[in-house]
């Protein structure tokens, strides 16, 4: 397999992975919406649940291809880490919008609604972006103290689905994620006008989780002999 045969290998998984997270993220959404009746309580249940589902098959099925960042905030932590080059970290993050809001697309085909939209769901103030902040640093601060590649999967999936509870935004904890579900003015949505904050506290979430990780996770250097 040549270089540039490798490096689209990857960027396809991490777009496909892209769609099928945000195709989750926004059709469980709607299927939850319809079922509740009204109780949204029911409705963040469902979601969360799908969410979480398809986090652990994805992570699971597609880290040993790419690493199944399938999120920008991921991918920039990585680069700074030296552990993925930039030109492909950037190719990672484009794949990864560009999936996500394809994925928002599939969901509206999937469930009849209108394909081009733009949400009216009002996430805005301190509270909400200091969610997203924490949501995004404890994203990152698991995935440091991720040692094998096989605890992964449950490991990342439980903390978004916590943190789909626990936090003020509902955890997006994802820009690529962020930017799609602006284009749904379903459940899962958030108002264009929102989104560049979210984004904001994502990106110093991430970093702030790295460097959190960094502390804890790396090896202590050998104590001298006495």
């Amino acid at each position: 397999m040549t270089a540039h045969s490798a490096v689209r290998r990857l960027l396809a998984a991490e777009t496909l992975g892209s769609l099928l997270l945000a195709a989750t993220v926004v059709g469980s959404g709607v299927m939850a919406e319809r079922l509740a009746g009204g109780n949204l309580a029911v409705a963040l249940l469902a979601n969360t649940l799908a969410t979480v589902a398809v986090l652990a098959v994805l992570i699971g099925l597609l880290e040993p291809v790419s690493g199944a960042h399938l999120n920008p905030a991921v991918s920039l932590v990585a680069a700074l880490r030296g552990r993925l080059a930039w030109p492909v970290a950037f190719g990672y993050m484009l794949g990864q919008v560009a999936g996500c809001c394809a994925g928002v697309v599939l969901a509206h085909a999937m469930f009849e609604l209108p394909i081009a939209q733009l949400s009216t769901h009002v996430r805005s103030g301190p509270a909400q972006w200091l969610a997203e902040f924490v949501a995004t640093a404890g994203l990152l601060f698991v995935i440091g103290g991720c040692t094998r590649a096989e605890r992964a999967p449950w490991l990342v999936a439980g903390w978004i689905g916590a943190a789909y509870w626990f936090t003020a935004s509902t955890s997006f904890a994802n820009p690529a994620i962020t930017i799609a579900r602006s284009l749904t003015d379903t459940f899962a949505g958030i108002r264009p006008h929102d989104a560049p904050a979210f984004i904001a506290a994502q990106l110093a979430g991430a970093v702030v989780g790295w460097l959190a990780g960094r502390l804890l996770f790396v090896p202590p250097m050998a104590m001298p002999d006495a």
